[in-house]
């Protein structure tokens, strides 16, 4: 290897070494992962980021390098030089595993107190203990993997990008708070008291306006910040791969992200992506796995059951039907000795939970039980696997709603639970495009139609004459990259015809006044040869977290929040003096 730049010492990552080093003089530094003390020889592992190497002492050692060997302990920096030599016994489960180094200097850089838990793979220490001493946490190899694994994502990314005519633009941090369906995080400002920065939820704005400035390719690694509740793919404040471009279509957006995607899973894990990806409709994910972001890796797809009991006698049945809605069902296919009359039960107060008013079943084991035998024919039941191809082993699973889109939502989830439940195999990455997605959705609470995405995605040709009459029906040109189950992206091409931007600001209730205050300055720049343009985010944590196969956004990402958006480690947010208020002129009210 090749000297390391930048160290007037180290010669050598630790996990770097290998026999054709063998006899040379090597210099490593790092942590001491275990000292083993066997009376005249002592083993010292050596930790860095790249692995661990054996540091070697024995008789033939000076006595002031052998008495820092000797008092060595975990987690201890040391800078070791000495001679690479072959190991007498091999160790097969390490790179480094046929060598070592007989030492015949060491300098010990820093000495460390017994650490609150072991520094390794396997720690049994809790998550809170970890993320309070995360300096210690990120020292264990899987995280430093994680960690420069993320890495070499954005050095990818930000590679393919430049060869594709990007220029990577920063945008502001501190801008003019524009809620985007989440809430803000709001900055005071000093200067102009009573008035308030945000912290971006996406540099939306601020990109369309590189379309207008003529930049014609913009991308950004983003740092992106929304004041929302937290889950095991979410976090506070998180990571953007931000595009956007102008003089192109939706299908020209769709082949530039399939290329890079192919290329980064080629090259960051050596997996060919199967390309194009598939494209499949909002309205399809919806009604075949009750999801908007739908894991394709397994079956169980919903199969409408509604024509086959349209006309029984299961009045639970004929009456969703009765009220517009429908019933559907999902086939756990060979898993009828797993799912047994007490599972079903567990099943059903599931899916109660998740709004639906019960849960009918066929379990074709060594005989055919159904829940709803008693009110339909033998015919009418055949009829009913037949459709779902029920067949022996299986079990199917049935819900009935007067509201079709409830159905849906809720087999959709009792879907993936149920799958999390008998452990169903899912391999592999699958990808795919859901597209059309819809342009308003109802907000039943106040009775009013809001854009399902912001209020600059442009709606597809074909439904711009039901803006005003059939809203339900108006699809946009958005889409959304799915893999696996999680939404990676979203996007889609702009408005930028003044007439109609006009018109679905009218339509999302917004009067002239208010579109100007929210949002005047792109509306003024659009009047100056607005080329169209679109574009998309891709969330580089979720992006990394699913190549890696990780649990959550916290395995991936160094300084992470827990649930309640605070940081352990520093204890942050906290209080602050009374006079950094004064300066600010904010008045804290009464805690509850």
């Amino acid at each position: 290897m090749a000297e390391l730049l930048g160290s007037s010492r180290r010669t050598h990552y630790c996990g770097d070494l290998r026999e054709s080093d063998i006899g040379a003089t090597v210099c490593v530094c790092g942590w001491v992962q275990k000292q083993r003390d066997l009376g005249s020889i002592i083993f010292i592992d050596l930790r860095d980021r790249s692995g661990i190497v054996q540091l070697a002492f024995d008789e033939d050692t000076d006595k002031a390098v052998f008495d820092k060997a000797f008092g060595a302990r975990s987690e201890y920096v040391l800078c070791a030089t000495g001679v690479v030599r072959e190991r007498t016994s091999k160790n097969p489960n390490i790179p480094t595993g046929n060598i070592e180094i007989f030492v015949k200097e060491l300098k010990v850089l820093g000495e460390s107190e017994t650490p609150p838990f072991d520094i390794n793979d396997n720690t049994k220490a809790s998550e809170e203990l970890r993320l309070r001493h995360r300096y210690l946490d990120l020292r264990r190899p899987v995280l430093q993997r994680n960690i420069a694994f993320r890495h070499k994502v954005a050095k990818i990314t930000r590679d393919y990008f430049d060869e594709n005519g990007f220029i990577e633009i920063e945008t502001p941090i501190l801008i003019r708070s524009t809620p985007e369906g989440a809430r803000d995080y709001l900055v005071p400002s000093r200067v102009h008291k009573g008035s308030f920065y945000a912290l971006p939820q996406s540099p939306q704005l601020y990109k369309q306006l590189t379309m207008v400035a003529g930049f014609d390719r913009y991308m950004q690694i983003a740092r992106c910040f929304r004041d929302e509740d937290l889950r095991a793919d979410r976090q506070p404040e998180f990571t953007q791969i931000d595009l956007e471009m102008s003089f192109v279509d939706q299908e020209d957006i769709h082949k530039l992200v399939e290329g890079y995607i192919k290329r980064l899973f080629k090259e960051a894990l050596d997996v060919d992506v199967t390309t194009p990806i598939p494209r499949y409709t909002y309205d399809y994910c919806i009604k075949h796995y009750g999801s908007d972001k739908p894991d394709m890796r397994f079956g169980m797809e919903i199969v409408d059951l509604s024509d086959e009991v349209a006309n029984c006698g299961f009045s639970v049945f004929t009456g969703a039907l009765a009220e517009g809605g429908r019933v559907c069902g999902i086939n756990v296919k060979g898993k009828a000795k797993e799912l047994t009359r007490k599972e079903i039960d567990k099943l059903t107060e599931y899916a109660k939970g998740c709004g639906a008013k019960g849960l009918a079943w066929i379990r074709k084991a060594e005989q055919t039980a159904c829940s709803f035998a008693k009110f339909m024919t033998e015919d009418e039941i055949n009829a009913i696997c037949a459709k779902a191809d029920c067949e022996d082993g299986d079990v199917l699973l049935i819900i009935a709603d007067g509201n079709a889109s409830d159905v849906y939502t809720q087999l959709g989830q009792l879907r993936i639970h149920t799958a999390n439940k008998l452990n169903i195999e899912r391999t592999g990455y699958k990808f795919l495009w859901v597209v059309e997605m819809p342009f308003f959705e109802y907000d039943k609470e106040t009775g009013e139609w809001l854009a399902m995405h912001h209020p600059f995605t442009a709606p597809l040709d074909e439904c711009l004459p039901y803006l005003e009459t059939d809203k339900a029906n108006v699809r946009a040109k958005a889409y959304d990259l799915v893999l696996n189950g999680i939404e990676l992206s979203s996007g889609s091409i702009r408005i930028t015809d003044p007439v109609l931007q006009n018109k679905i600001f009218e339509l999302l209730g917004l009067s002239d006044e208010e579109a100007h205050e929210k949002f005047g300055y792109l509306l003024d720049a659009f009047k100056y040869g607005a080329p169209p343009h679109g574009g998309m985010g891709l969330g580089l944590d979720r992006l990394v977290m699913q190549m890696l196969g990780a649990d959550s956004l916290r395995e991936v990402v160094a300084f992470p929040k827990v649930q309640n958006a605070s940081e352990l480690m520093t204890n942050c947010p906290a209080e602050v003096p009374q006079q950094a208020l004064d300066d600010l002129g904010l008045v804290i009210g009464k805690k509850d």
